[in-house]
């Protein structure tokens, strides 16, 4: 019976905690703040703002989900952040399209192939919730939604023309 009782108070807790971690997530950038792989100001475009956090707290900003991807598979390319791999990573925070708050990109959904660009052309707009990932996919022509771990190098060097 005691084991009954508790299970909705720890159920409680954990659903708590993982909430307020959630709304810790900002997009606190500032007008003069610009995007690391592009060099372009956010503010000018804050639906597709993503940003990460280092685990020495070092905070860097990109123009798009998928220029936060460039630097996540090849961090070396910019030295300047004495990031070496994802794994020095605390948090990587990518603008929900459809609210426009700030999500976890580990586990948001992406639509890829969609007609809407960002300042870095073809891209991959972020959603928290799937179903707005399904609706916007065909609103937009979109051609798939994809997971975090979907996001590899090669569709992000594909989305760029580099391939």
């Amino acid at each position: 019976m005691k084991k009954l009782l508790l299970l909705p108070l720890l159920a409680s807790v954990l659903f708590t905690s993982q909430a307020s971690a959630v709304e810790n997530y900002t997009m606190d950038f500032k007008k003069d703040t610009r995007g690391l792989v592009r060099k372009l100001q956010i503010y000018k475009d804050p639906t597709w703002a993503a940003k990460v956090e280092t685990k020495d707290s070092k905070v860097f900003y990109f123009t798009s989900p998928k220029s936060l991807m460039e630097f996540y598979y090849n961090p070396k390319k910019w030295p300047e952040t004495k990031v070496s791999t994802s794994d020095d990573l605390k948090d990587i925070i990518v603008t929900d399209y459809a609210t426009l708050n700030p999500i976890d990109a580990k586990y948001a959904f992406y639509v890829y192939g969609s007609n809407k660009i960002s300042f870095a052309g073809d891209d991959l707009p972020a959603f928290k919730d799937i179903n707005d990932a399904k609706n916007f996919l065909h609103k937009n022509n979109g051609k798939r939604i994809l997971k975090f771990e979907e996001l590899t190098n090669g569709l992000i060097k594909l989305l760029n023309g580099d391939i």
